[in-house]
């Protein structure tokens, strides 16, 4: 025991490799909540980039020199995409909160492996709740960018088939400023 640290419990090399050990454990759930804290960031910046772009474009359909074919179908498709960007970037900020929570517990089981083995605390279950905590905030952010893909896919979809939809029609009747319902 050290004179200056008369509270330090660890005696021997094998048992501070072991709490070392213990403590660097964590890291790899640590490192795999950064890796989807930083993809659902970029997925976050690309919601609002598509944000923006479709609210430039609703700008351009009320410009009085717009073009008029399919005007109103065009403004209907691009408010209901804002309203399901408005989803993701819902789930997704929510994804990026249990994800930073997810982190946060890691990192403090990994700290409290180390605070209990050094002082001997007799709460060893104090780490194993932060672990499997950790790991319930895990994977419901990971359930929440299921869900996101699944949105950005439906939403995907639903353009596409206006576009089809848009592109027929044009070519049916070029100079038709409105079309019945697909």
């Amino acid at each position: 025991m050290l004179p200056f640290l008369p509270f330090l419990q660890v005696q021997s090399l094998n048992a501070a490799l072991a709490v070392l050990a213990a403590m660097i454990t964590p890291a790899l759930l640590i490192s795999a909540s950064g890796t989807f804290i930083l993809s659902t960031s970029t997925r976050l910046g690309r919601v609002v980039d598509r944000a923006r772009r479709i609210s430039d474009k609703m700008e351009e359909l009320m410009a009085p020199e717009a073009p008029k074919l399919l005007l109103e179908r065009r403004r209907a498709m691009l408010t209901d995409q804002l309203a399901r960007l408005r989803e993701r970037a819902t789930k997704l900020q929510r994804s990026l909160t249990a994800l930073y929570l997810a982190a946060s517990m890691f990192v403090l089981t990994s700290v409290f492996i180390g605070v209990v083995a050094i002082f001997q605390l007799p709460v060893y279950w104090l780490p194993v709740v932060l672990g499997v905590v950790g790991a319930c905030f895990l994977l419901y952010g990971s359930l929440l960018l299921i869900t996101e893909a699944r949105l950005a896919v439906d939403s995907l979809k639903v353009e596409m088939d206006f576009l089809d939809f848009f592109t027929r029609e044009h070519a049916e009747h070029p100079n038709r400023v409105d079309a019945p319902a697909p």
